[in-house]
């Protein structure tokens, strides 16, 4: 028998949202659809027509001039912080729980750059602190360097490409990431880091405008304005594939040579 809402105690209502948290459910589905077009202020495509976000996978993406203008008028990392904040433009920001900025020292020598944030990133409101997270600090602590660290030359400061949490975790579309490209590039001007690690395709994508995929670019030093940029592979990659941890390790002392230099 399937008890219905009122059947339920509240300490019992409690126990089982947290066990669909735990399943992954992670989005309220109503009785009537949403009209998602309509909320985000766009017309539904035609039939037969091709959406703007069919672009392949992978494709370069262009940043919108609409939001190229509001983001260069942050001239410190506290007013980009807020414009994000209070930008609307972003449809993913009206199922984020926070926003996720950065994590660790702004000014650090060494900016990591992921793709976007996971549940315990939005439950946080910091960049990667999840499982992947975790064993981006081991990776990183390694070659002495860390998101705690005070001194700029062994921290690292962390962003994503996207600051607020895709449905279900999915990649962020090509029209999103669209959107939010000028924001991440002047997150980067404004730390002004002196090496950049992309981490995954999605953020090497979104710096370096390339359809090569990481696989072939990882440990294949890239240019950004100046700084140089490593490509390397996403955390949760190694730990769905821990055959590509010694290529990891190659790309992390490569890093370390860097900084030597």
């Amino acid at each position: 028998m399937t008890l219905s809402a009122p059947d339920l105690s509240d300490a019992d209502a409690y126990a089982a949202l947290l066990w669909q948290l735990e399943m992954g459910a992670d989005e309220a589905i109503l009785e009537e659809p949403v009209n998602r077009y309509a909320q985000a202020g766009q017309t539904p495509p035609q039939p037969g027509a091709t959406p703007a976000e069919a672009a392949p996978a992978g494709a370069p993406v262009d940043e919108t001039p609409s939001t190229l203008h509001i983001a260069a008028a942050a001239q410190d990392l506290d007013t980009l912080r807020a414009t994000i904040a209070e930008f609307d433009g972003c449809a993913l920001k009206k199922g984020a729980r926070n926003l996720v900025f950065a994590d660790g020292l702004p000014g650090a020598h060494v900016m990591i750059v992921g793709e976007a944030p996971g549940r315990d990133e939005d439950i946080e409101g910091r960049p990667f602190v999840g499982r992947s997270g975790q064993l981006l600090d081991r990776m990183f602590a390694a070659i002495g360097l860390s998101r705690t660290a005070e001194s700029p030359e062994e921290a690292l400061y962390i962003i994503n490409t996207i600051p607020w949490r895709p449905p279900q975790n999915r990649e962020p579309s090509t029209a999103e990431l669209a959107m939010m490209i000028p924001f991440l590039h002047r997150h980067v001007e404004l730390a002004a880091p002196k090496v950049i690690v992309a981490m995954g395709n999605p953020a090497n994508r979104a710096l370096t405008q390339t359809t090569t995929g990481i696989t072939r670019l990882r440990g294949q030093w890239q240019d950004w304005n100046g700084i140089p940029l490593l490509p390397m592979f996403h955390p949760a990659a190694l730990l769905r594939d821990p055959m590509k941890k010694r290529a990891a390790w190659a790309d992390l002392l490569a890093l370390q040579a860097r900084l030597a230099e």
